[in-house]
């Protein structure tokens, strides 16, 4: 899976590319997305105990089932793309990577069936990276939002929620998060460095005949990379090959 030109099996499961827009969108739904603490408990703790990189990964795979639903749709997802390669590269080395900047000064409302799922989609996402790169004990909490999301816009809700299952599990399993919410200082100064955290790629996510193993996450991880148009890809900033 060298590239985003291939579609997970799963998505086509989910029957997301090219259905009908057909989807709830109302003032309620918004405020669900915007603000969705308290809401599914049971989720929002699982996610939690999940570390950073494995959350930034989450983060982009929920990011191309959204990708995958409105292709076809509207232009802005090749401004997604560009955001899903820099999320993966960011896993490897976020140095190499430019902040998700994206509607700073809030000026797009979240309304309409695509471009409010996308405002909504992108504005989660630019969190998350926020967080990730200063360090925050509180990443998790941006995941949320983000899982309803794309469950809410995918037809073949089944298919999404086995995935998504599948994958948290796991993601808890290999990717543990260090440490724990009691005593943390909720300011959110204090720092975490994920640097030493091990590397997660798209196949974890997307293929079923991926073999773990931290060595095989990391070639797939690189050769990810290697297949980029970084030249293209203005959130890149990738002076010398991965290696």
């Amino acid at each position: 899976m060298r590239n985003l030109n291939n579609v997970p099996k799963v998505i086509l499961e989910s029957k997301s590319i090219g259905h009908s827009i057909d989807f709830t969108w109302t003032k309620k739904k918004i405020n669900k997305f915007l603000d969705p603490l308290n809401q599914n408990d049971e989720l929002e703790n699982a996610l939690t105990h999940i570390n950073h990189k494995g959350s930034v990964g989450l983060t982009t795979a929920l990011l191309e089932w959204i990708y995958w639903r409105f292709t076809g749709y509207t232009q802005s997802t090749h401004d997604i793309q560009k955001r899903i390669e820099a999320l993966w590269c960011s896993i490897n080395d976020r140095e190499q990577t430019n902040p998700l900047l994206f509607d700073t000064d809030l000026d797009v409302p979240a309304v309409g069936s695509v471009d409010g799922v996308l405002w909504i989609a992108l504005m989660n996402v630019r969190m998350v990276d926020v967080r990730y790169r200063k360090g925050s004990y509180f990443l998790q909490n941006e995941l949320l939002g983000l899982v309803l999301l794309a469950r809410h816009i995918t037809p073949k809700k089944s298919v999404f929620d086995k995935w998504l299952n599948d994958i948290v599990s796991n993601l808890i399993r290999l990717y543990p998060c260090p440490y724990n919410f009691t005593n943390l200082d909720e300011s959110d100064e204090a720092i975490y460095n994920s640097t030493d955290e091990p590397a997660i790629c798209r196949e974890f996510f997307f293929d079923s005949q991926f073999k773990y193993s931290q060595a095989t996450t990391a070639e797939a991880l690189h050769n990810f990379i290697e297949n980029l148009d970084h030249k293209a890809n203005p959130f890149l900033q990738l002076t010398r090959k991965a290696s």
